[in-house]
């Protein structure tokens, strides 16, 4: 399992309020627009990482976790999971507290590199899913 409750629970409420959503567009039709909108109603700032830079949900939008000129607290990764390990290691030299991987998303390899670095990580799960079922909505 690549997220107990516990640490799910203390990615959402304890490392802070500011989430880099790398893969969030203005296309309302992907997954992470509307786990964004969640996101946001659970207090969290979301900063889009997408190569085209748009302001989504009110939230000014950056090309790259590098561009960011602000610290993040929780990288949320929607890409494929070939791409998912290098976010990985760029929310780690960002100094992130945690990465989380959305359902899908699974490398063993980054998780282990990830935890070995100090971050928190949470694969394969979705903040919109667990959000109300630990009862935080």
């Amino acid at each position: 399992m690549y997220g107990d409750s516990e640490t799910i629970r203390r990615v959402l409420t304890g490392s802070g309020d500011t989430w880099a959503v790398v893969g969030l567009s203005t296309n309302r039709s992907r997954a992470a627009y509307g786990v964004a909108a969640v996101l946001q109603r659970f207090g969290k700032r979301v900063v889009p990482v997408h190569p085209k830079a748009e302001t989504v949900h009110g939230e000014k939008g950056y090309a790259s976790l590098a561009d960011i000129p602000f610290p993040v607290d929780v990288v949320d990764v929607f890409v494929h999971s070939e791409l998912a390990g290098d976010i990985a290691d760029q929310a780690v030299a960002k100094g992130a507290k945690a990465v989380w991987f959305q359902l899908g998303v699974i490398d063993d390899e980054a998780y282990a590199r990830t935890r070995a670095a100090g971050l928190d990580m949470v694969m394969d799960r979705c903040p919109a899913i667990e959000i109300p079922a630990l009862g935080l909505d």
